[in-house]
């Protein structure tokens, strides 16, 4: 068990960044070098400046607030509650005042942003199950939605038992420490995360979201990195 507890920790997620970042770069690579589309997808009549039209389209979701308004309340929700948990988890690595606007502990919102991050993966997966969405729904949307809610829980049940049940086995000084040694490449397994009432959902938390990682270049998902260019582009 050890062992398996130490590959998930420190070596499956050197590998699972390798494939993320290499199958990442490689999809890139081929997608911008597909034909460029033989009709124009340009927006008229023309909204200037382009730039700020595009960055409204690519996460305000105009056509979306305009269509499916409860969706798009989900979405918000979850890119927001998304922002939010990767700046926490930045947040890990050190101390960052540009974050310290609103001043607050490690992983702003206190637990509540795991739970409607959680909450708006339930609807987007179960939504998937009903008609019409489910005819257009191929098995890597599942298995991408399962992982990423996988990841969230697990990630968030720590939190939650350190806020909300004062469950504090495991502090913010453990997971910094595992962190930077990693970064380092010089990896440490500190005892709260190993030995700690914490330490299973650590392990599963690191688990999902490596497993994520490592498929999420080779999805349809990877389209989401040019949402910003295409909106561009079609804005002109």
């Amino acid at each position: 068990m050890e062992t398996l507890i130490y590959f998930i920790l420190v070596p499956m997620v050197y590998i699972a960044f390798a494939v993320f970042f290499i199958g990442t770069i490689i999809r890139l690579i081929k997608i911008l070098r597909e034909p460029k589309h033989p009709t124009t997808l340009q927006i008229f009549p023309e909204q200037k400046p382009a730039w700020l039209w595009a960055l409204h389209d690519t996460f305000l979701f105009p056509s979306v607030r305009r269509h499916k308004p409860v969706l798009w309340v989900f979405l918000i929700f979850f890119h927001i509650g998304l922002l939010l948990l990767i700046v926490g988890h930045l947040e890990l690595f050190g101390e960052f005042s540009i974050f310290q606007i609103i001043p607050h502990e490690v992983f702003l919102g206190q637990g509540y942003v795991g739970l409607i991050l959680s909450i708006a993966l339930l609807f987007f997966l179960f939504r998937r199950f009903l008609s019409p969405v489910r005819e257009l729904s191929v098995p890597e949307d599942y298995y991408l939605l399962i992982l990423l809610f996988l990841v969230v829980l697990f990630g968030s049940e720590m939190d939650w038992a350190r806020r909300w049940y004062g469950y504090e086995e495991m502090i913010v000084d453990d997971y910094r420490e595992y962190l930077m040694s990693l970064l380092y490449l010089k990896p440490e397994l500190p005892y709260g995360v190993t030995d700690s009432g914490h330490s299973f959902m650590l392990v599963l938390h690191i688990f999902f979201a490596n497993l994520f990682l490592l498929f999420f270049p080779f999805s349809q998902s990877m389209h989401s990195f040019l949402s910003l260019p295409m909106n561009k582009l079609r804005r002109g």
